[in-house]
Formats: structure tokens, C-alpha cells, sequence
């Protein structure tokens, strides 16, 4: 597989079953001040028309969007994210086994072995987070959850290990999360992607110093919740992310998500907060560079 090549294609229906429109969203206006994606899945396809990494950082790059986060959840996405990266100024990695995918590897007796694999690419010098990982009580049943929890943990002690930031996956599993992290001792640097809580949890992640990455969720009207936990953590904690393929801004919820759309949200941000967009984005540059370090070093000449 060269490291062009597509991991995955990401289904063609919503998680309702209802068909998706495949067309990409057109490039919004640039931002003012540039800014990173802080959790991104470029090897997943979609769309009618498919875009190649390499494009998508392309699109990035035009509407102010300069780097991004290159997430993986298996071994094999873990390895292409960090063999991309490696080689690539406007990616960073960060590695790790899904809390989803975690029970399989159990299961089959070799979530030890893939674990052993994530550790060694926490340590390339361009893989700066362990994630995403964390707890997923949405699609993982009761059988699954002791395998959950033992590769959390265990990713949280390589992120220590290794001096690089975790990125958690939290859904439907708020209390059980924040317990793990208070119990075992979360990493220096600890951000939850794609965060869900509301206000009261982001008062919890701001007394301990955790980063709270808003996606476009943060646009979707039913969700008051999100914006009022915005509100409430403090600027210098706060991240901006796609989760591209996956939830696409609003106005073009279920459609194509990709980099370039980032600016949708930000600007969303900026309206809940009642500040200057230039100042918000200059904000989250400077906190996203505090977590993962620069674009521009490590790379493979």
C-alpha cells in the first residue's frame, strides 16, 4: 500500500440510514489568523469524488487552516498516520487502538502485541499524541468494557512514557473517563477530542488543566450544551478539530467533512464567545502549538 493509498471508505449513509449527500462543501472564506485541525482521519475516503490527502492539506492551506493532526485507530491506521507524517510539514500523528477497537484485538490476543506497536510509534519524532483513546459505551457492550479499560490505561502510561499528549475518545462514558484519568494520573498534556460534556465537566477539565477540542457538533442547533462548556473553559484549554470524514458543520451537516471546513466552526466559536475571530484563532494556534510542539521539526529529509 503506498501512502496515498485509502485505509478505509467511510459508508455512503448517515448513521440513520438515510443517503448522504457525497459532494464536497465549497472552501469557505479564509480566517483571519491561522490555525490547526486538531484531529483528523485523512485516510479515511469519501464523497462521489474522493481527495487525496495531499489536496485536502492543499484546501487546508487556503482557507488558513496550516497543519493538522493525523489520527489513528488501529495498528494499521496508527502506522500509515505516522509514516505520512514523518515526511509531511503540515501533518503531525497521533497513534493509538480505538476504545472500539480495542475488544477485538482482545478478543483475538494481540491487543498486548498492538499496544507493543502503538509504544514504539509514540516514540518517532513526529508523533506527537497518543489517541484517540479512551471509553466507548455507545457501540461497545458490557463484554467489551474490561478490554477498554486495560488499553486506556495502558495508552495513558505510553503517553507519559513518551512525553506527548493523549487524545481521549469519550462517549457515553463521561464519569467513567474522569475517573480513569484522576485515578491513574492523567498525561501533562490531556485533550478531549471532539468533547461532548457540558458546562459542569468543563469546569472539571479546567481545575485539572485538560484541553477541550470543539468539532462542528458545537454548530448543531440541538446542542446549547456544548457552547454553554465553551463558555465556561478557559481560552487558553480550548482546541479546534473536523473529526473529518466525520461531522460536518453546520450549514452543511452530512456531507463530506474535510480540514478546510474548520473556519465554519471557528467562526461559530467566535459568535458564542462574543470575541474578535482573529483573537480566537490566534488563541487556539498558540494553545494547539503548546500541546503538540512545532509543524516543522522532526521531519525526514
Amino acid at each position: 500500500m503506498t501512502e496515498s493509498a485509502y485505509i478505509r471508505h467511510r459508508d455512503t449513509t448517515s448513521e440513520h440510514g438515510q443517503k448522504r449527500d457525497l459532494s464536497y462543501p465549497p472552501l469557505p472564506e479564509p480566517l483571519p489568523v491561522a490555525v490547526y485541525d486538531n484531529h483528523t482521519h485523512l485516510e479515511i475516503s469519501d464523497g462521489d469524488q474522493p481527495i487525496d490527502y495531499r489536496e485536502h492539506l492543499e484546501r487546508a492551506a487556503e482557507v488558513g487552516i496550516v497543519g493538522v493532526i493525523q489520527v489513528g485507530g488501529d495498528v494499521e491506521t496508527s502506522k500509515w498516520s505516522a509514516t505520512v507524517a514523518a515526511a509531511e510539514p503540515r501533518m503531525l500523528a497521533a497513534v493509538a487502538i480505538h476504545p472500539n477497537e480495542a475488544p477485538n484485538y482482545e478478543a483475538a490476543g494481540t491487543l498486548d502485541e498492538a499496544l507493543a506497536v502503538i509504544d514504539e510509534l509514540a516514540a518517532w519524532p513526529r508523533t506527537r499524541a497518543v489517541g484517540e483513546t479512551g471509553l466507548d459505551f455507545f457501540r461497545t457492550g458490557p463484554e467489551g468494557l474490561a478490554a477498554q479499560h486495560r488499553s486506556f490505561e495502558a495508552h495513558i502510561e505510553i503517553a507519559k512514557k513518551h512525553n506527548i499528549a493523549m487524545q481521549i475518545h469519550d462517549r457515553d462514558a463521561h464519569d467513567e473517563v474522569i475517573e480513569t484519568l484522576l485515578r491513574v494520573g492523567a498525561p501533562e498534556k490531556t485533550v478531549f477530542h471532539c468533547f461532548s460534556g457540558d458546562a459542569a465537566m468543563a469546569a472539571i477539565a479546567a481545575d485539572n488543566g485538560w484541553y477541550l477540542s470543539f468539532s462542528g457538533t458545537i454548530t448543531f442547533k440541538k446542542n446549547e450544551e456544548l457552547r454553554q462548556a465553551l463558555k465556561v473553559i478557559p481560552r487558553e484549554l480550548v482546541l479546534v478539530e473536523t473529526d473529518a470524514p466525520f461531522l460536518t458543520p453546520t450549514p452543511f451537516r452530512g456531507r463530506p467533512n474535510a480540514p478546510y471546513l474548520t473556519p465554519h466552526t471557528v467562526r461559530a466559536m467566535a459568535e458564542v464567545l462574543e470575541v474578535d475571530l482573529g483573537d480566537l484563532c490566534a488563541q487556539i494556534a498558540f494553545n494547539t502549538e503548546t500541546v503538540y510542539g512545532s509543524w516543522q521539526d522532526g521531519l525526514v529529509e
